[in-house]
């Protein structure tokens, strides 16, 4: 699954994560382009039980892999 948050301030990228994660998937990928996006989803993902990995896309946006 995937979730495209990019232009969004928060808290929108936490809802749509936050909705993505609902039925407990495995692995879901969230696209952000701030800071304040990475630093809130990661937090919440954590929160979750969900391990996150941070990977460098083009343009200052990052693709967070959250996996159990």
């Amino acid at each position: 699954m995937n979730v495209d948050a990019r232009g969004l301030v928060c808290p929108q990228p936490v809802i749509l994560t936050k909705k993505a994660l609902t039925d407990r998937p495995a692995a879901v990928d969230v696209l952000v382009d701030s800071v304040a996006a990475i630093e809130n989803v990661t937090r919440y993902a954590i929160a979750m039980k969900y391990n996150v990995e941070k990977v460098a896309s083009s343009d200052g946006e990052y693709i967070l892999k959250l996996s159990k």
